[in-house]
């Protein structure tokens, strides 16, 4: 992308252009589900606890660690098979790994928020009134009954995933059930995982406090393993107190530089179109040219390296490569950036992304954040039988954003205004000193 020089005054000019800039209700309770002191606390020790992996290797808190954002500071990590945190983590040399995780671990800021309709960079879980449950997934009429939440509903997938928590083929009961496809049931995945944590006498008695049900007899399911994971998610990642809170509360002024990033953002840049709301996310989705790095997301039976975004789960070609608009929350925190993390650089991901595509040609992976591992697949390998990026570029809609030098690094201090304190420091709870399995914790 080219950037001309301008000087200050038309970025003075910008900060005057107020009217560009629509007035957005800030974020407050009403915009959060509320929960009770102890299902928080229940949600928290299963979050951190690597019971819920097959391997008992792995918690969620591995790939969605507060010191790196609610991520894991790495562009596709080593989910079971690895050993270690973010940038140091490395394949276990006892258990390798089968493969990278295909896709960039995603924050967490504010995905219990009403207004997140849709989880997954594809949507393949999202808010759906004509079913019955209230929200479509992946297991369509197999799904479940029992989830207090679309965000409860998308914690139960990542335990089913072989690369994320559940382990490769016959390493252990969860694994196997999952190859087997045995997922829901009495003799499914998801209920062996309960009844783990039910064997736990600390989790049994939690339970049994939090939830009428299970204190007059019924069994732990699943479900209720969700439910609580999604209130502590949706209590200690909610974040509403950055410096555009405040000014969208009417409570300070941003600086000048990212007053006039603001006005950009939402008038010249375009960028509010898609990153819309207090949640700074339309919640739709959209091909941007983003490189595609990694094994893709494919079968493993398939030699492709392509992850077409949408269009996996809408079957329809015309949202071929497109992903979810992220929220930029906490943006500045949570880095790699793109739905397979190839940019490490927020400002170098922000130029590729303000000219779509711009970056594919000559695109390399000294831009990725990576673990080494060998990988039977190359991590980078344009082409037909690979990540297509002639694909990819001609399904970019977006137009190309031209802006000088100053007007760029003022929207640079725009989403620097969209950190939050309180997210520096790692969300409202910390790390718990221990979990009742017992188990090591990832600090």
């Amino acid at each position: 992308m080219r950037l001309r020089f301008v000087t200050p005054l038309l970025v003075l000019t910008a900060t005057m252009a107020l009217a560009e800039a629509p007035a957005i209700a800030p974020l407050s309770d009403a915009d959060f589900p509320q929960f009770s002191t102890a299902e928080i606390a229940l949600g928290q020790a299963l979050f951190w606890d690597r019971e819920l992996s097959g391997n008992r290797g792995i918690s969620c808190a591995t790939c969605h660690h507060p010191r790196f954002g609610t991520s894991d500071g790495v562009s596709l990590d080593i989910g079971e098979g690895g050993i270690g945190l973010g940038p140091d983590r490395k394949a276990d040399p006892k258990n390798y790994p089968e493969q990278r995780i295909p896709r960039n671990a995603p924050a967490l800021w504010n995905v219990g928020a009403h207004g997140f309709t849709v989880l997954f960079a594809d949507g393949r879980i999202e808010a759906d009134s004509s079913r019955a449950g209230g929200f479509r997934t992946p297991l369509e009429d197999e799904m479940v009954t029992g989830f207090a939440s679309l965000l409860s509903a998308q914690t139960m997938f990542p335990v089913l995933s072989s690369d994320e928590m559940a382990g490769h083929y016959e390493e252990n009961e969860i694994s196997t059930l999952v190859r087997q496809g045995r997922i829901t049931g009495p003799d499914g995945a998801w209920e062996a995982i309960a009844r783990r944590i039910a064997a736990i006498p600390a989790y049994a008695a939690d339970f049994k406090s939090v939830y009428p049900e299970i204190s007059a007899g019924r069994p732990i399911h699943f479900t209720d393993i969700s439910n609580a994971v999604a209130a502590y998610m949706t209590f200690d990642f909610r974040s509403d107190g950055s410096p555009y809170d405040a000014f969208l509360r009417g409570e300070a002024a941003l600086s000048d530089q990212a007053e006039a990033g603001r006005v950009l953002f939402y008038g010249k840049a375009g960028c509010g179109n898609c990153h819309s709301g207090a949640l700074l996310t339309d919640m739709t989705y959209h091909a941007m040219g983003d490189p595609q790095i990694g094994p893709g997301k494919a079968e493993r039976f398939e030699r492709h390296q392509r992850d077409t975004g949408r269009m996996r789960v809408s079957n329809n070609p015309a949202d071929a490569y497109a992903f979810r608009t992220p929220s930029l929350r906490n943006v500045t925190l949570t880095a790699p950036y793109g739905h397979a993390g190839s940019y490490r650089d927020l400002s170098d991901y922000l130029r590729h992304h303000m000219a779509p595509g711009s970056g594919l040609a000559d695109y390399d992976l000294s831009h990725a954040i990576l673990p080494a591992m060998e990988v039977g697949k190359p991590d980078l390998a344009p082409g037909e039988e690979a990540s297509n990026y002639a694909a990819i570029a001609n399904a970019i809609k977006a137009p190309a954003i031209s802006l000088s030098e100053p007007e760029f690094n003022s929207i640079m201090a725009f989403l620097k205004a969209l950190e939050d304190p309180l997210a520096v420091a790692g969300g409202r709870m910390g790390i718990p000193d221990s979990v009742p399995s017992g188990l090591p914790i990832d600090r």
